[in-house]
């Protein structure tokens, strides 16, 4: 009986809240069919007063394109589709369109939150508010306290203010990476490895219990780069030379507040409401009055509905009949199949390419890669459109945070190819990985196995057992086609011999600063500097074209609708998770992993 009411009890729950869930799904399409329909809440649009200060908080992750919610509106953002944050896109942009609005007379950077970006990332915020300082206008800055790479991004201000009990961060760069060799080892799993490329170490963590010789080479490498150019960045906007920086960060000479400020690292020690009160003076708003304060998001959306416009059915399709610019992105691990906003689907990529490459509208397209590989064979899927695109017109690649190993197959073909200077590119190399879980099945379990097959190896890759010697030699050679492969296209794409390529290859990561030196990149700057140069390429003018982004993204009450929770689960495991999260998340992925792989060579977080 107790069982009987657990059970009907439960069920009651379940109905509710399934009718709570119809119910805001319904509130929403009816209240998007009104917009639709009627222009809903077009009175409504956010406007920016006078003597208005642009101020940016970056409490979310930042995206490559701002999420495309519906339920964002309704303030449910977090409900379905996860958190609803500003992508650098938008970002970008509005900061753009703030240099000459006359309503925003600068930028006030609230930067408490750890900014959850990777470098190249930080770099093209960074880039933009250089540029949004040639208009004249001020930037300040404030923080409890100042992590490496909120104060980097700081750095640009004209005022850099922190609290007087604040921290300050300033030590280097540290990276650590996961070794799983001996907790394979407890429970008996052999991980057999097939690769090529002394550097190609994302195997290493399943074989070693340290970083290799060549590995450790290479990390150090990358690392001193991205942190040299982070010291030459924060140099040039403080006046404090790089090698006292550097001294500064190995004798941990900033223990309180006063050393940052002794050392001009910042301006002023000041607590929030006295920042207020400098703001205030500068803007001239009386002591009792309050700052018009416009948040990232509110101006965003500003910006969006201005660049929309209200025209109406008519010139709605002139406005498609424009020359368009493509700008396709390609973020995530690459795999077969279909994509989505976090993964490269070799499928809606290729598309993606081909829809643009068939389009006359279309001039041109750039190439927004932000991934660390996967699988080869989906990457030559891709690599074959953007060859084909590049017949019919001008294709120019932006490397994001990271095109290396399959996202630089797949951007390598490219009429020429931009990077960040921290942008992690390269590690041409390949792998296979194939567990033999029989002695934990049989030693820890107690369970055994026993096959039929009706040849030889019929079994190839299976679980249970491990490769015989003539099985490895057939799997290597495997590997060793498609390193040929993947290295041929490099040397087609860059006008390499094949035999240089192998030598800078190896499955060794470079930055973007050396990349451009060993000639796997053409340009440093970010996508903004890609358009810019692909806008001329194409020969079109700026009130000529319109940017049109692919793939068209997908709408997550949709895909509530029509069963798939992936993205849900995996974010409730996000939230309980922490950063053990991305660990495990690794593993699964590498795990998971079907045929060679052209994959980064390793999974790590950077302090």
């Amino acid at each position: 009986m107790k069982n009987f009411f657990s059970t009907f009890f439960g069920a009651i729950v379940g109905v509710i809240v399934a009718g709570i869930l119809c119910t805001i799904i319904f509130a929403t399409i009816i209240v998007s069919s009104f917009k639709t329909q009627f222009h809903f809440g077009k009175d409504k649009e956010t406007r920016i007063k006078a003597n208005s200060v642009l101020m940016l908080k970056f409490k979310d992750p930042i995206k490559e394109r701002s999420a495309n919610n519906p339920l964002a509106e309704l303030g449910l953002g977090d409900f379905i589709g996860g958190k609803n944050g500003v992508g650098l896109d938008d970002i970008m942009k509005s900061i753009k369109k703030a240099e000459s609005d006359t309503a925003i007379k600068g930028i006030y950077m609230d930067l408490n939150d750890e900014i959850v970006a990777s470098p190249a990332t930080l770099e093209e915020v960074r880039n933009s508010l250089l540029q949004f300082k040639a208009s004249k206008k001020f930037i300040y800055a404030y923080a409890e306290g100042y992590s490496q790479k909120s104060y980097y991004l700081a750095s640009v201000a004209d005022k850099i203010f922190l609290n007087p009990q604040g921290d300050f961060m300033f030590k280097g760069l540290s990276a650590q990476i996961m070794y799983y060799k001996n907790a394979l080892e407890k429970i008996n799993v052999e991980m057999q490895v097939f690769r090529h490329g002394k550097f190609k170490s994302a195997v290493e963590p399943y074989l070693l219990d340290k970083m290799s010789a060549p590995n450790r080479l290479q990390l150090e490498t990358l690392l001193n780069s991205i942190w040299l150019h982070m010291l030459e960045g924060i140099s040039k906007q403080r006046g404090v030379s790089v090698a006292e920086l550097q001294n500064i960060a190995d004798e941990l000479k900033i223990n309180f507040p006063e050393d940052a400020q002794q050392l001009k690292l910042v301006d002023e020690l000041k607590y929030k409401d006295e920042v207020t009160e400098i703001l205030k003076q500068k803007l001239g708003v009386k002591e009792k009055q309050k700052i018009n304060f416009v948040s990232l998001g509110e101006y965003t959306e500003h910006v969006n509905k201005k660049h929309k416009g209200d025209e109406d059915d008519d010139s709605d399709k002139k406005h498609d009949k424009k020359n368009k610019l493509a700008v396709i992105y390609a973020v995530g691990e690459i795999a077969s199949g279909e994509g989505d906003a976090d993964k490269i689907g070799s499928e809606t990529t290729a598309k993606a390419i081909r829809e643009a490459r068939l389009d006359t509208t279309v001039k041109a397209i750039v190439l927004r890669v932000n991934s660390p590989g996967g699988s080869a064979l989906a990457s030559d899927v891709i690599w074959r459109e953007v060859t084909l695109a590049k017949k019919a017109k001008p294709v120019i690649v932006s490397m994001g945070d990271v095109a290396a190993s399959g996202g630089y197959y797949i951007s390598c073909a490219a009429d020429r190819i931009f990077a960040q200077p921290n942008t992690i590119t390269g590690s041409i190399g390949v792998f296979g990985l194939s567990p033999n879980a029989q002695k934990l099945f049989s030693e820890k379990l107690g369970i055994n196995i026993d096959t039929v097959n009706t040849n030889k190896h019929s079994d190839l890759g299976s679980l249970y057992r491990g490769a015989t010697p003539l099985e490895a030699a057939y799997i290597q050679k495997g590997v060793e086609k498609v390193y040929d492969t993947f290295t041929k296209r490099v040397a087609e794409g860059r006008g390499m011999a094949q035999a240089d390529v192998d030598s800078i290859g190896q499955g060794r990561v470079w930055s973007g600063v050396d990349a451009l030196k060993i000639k796997l990149v053409d340009e440093l700057g970010g996508i903004n500097d890609a358009i810019n140069y692909t806008v001329k390429k194409a020969n079109l003018k700026e009130d000529e074209y319109e940017i049109l982004s692919l793939p068209k993204q997908k709408d997550p009450l949709k895909d509530l609708l029509n069963g798939k929770k992936d993205d849900e689960e995996a974010r409730v495991l996000q939230q309980n998770l922490g950063v053990f999260y991305e660990y495990i998340k690794c593993a699964q992925s590498i795990i998971k992993a079907k045929g060679v792989q052209a994959r980064l060579p390793f999974e790590m977080r950077i302090n």
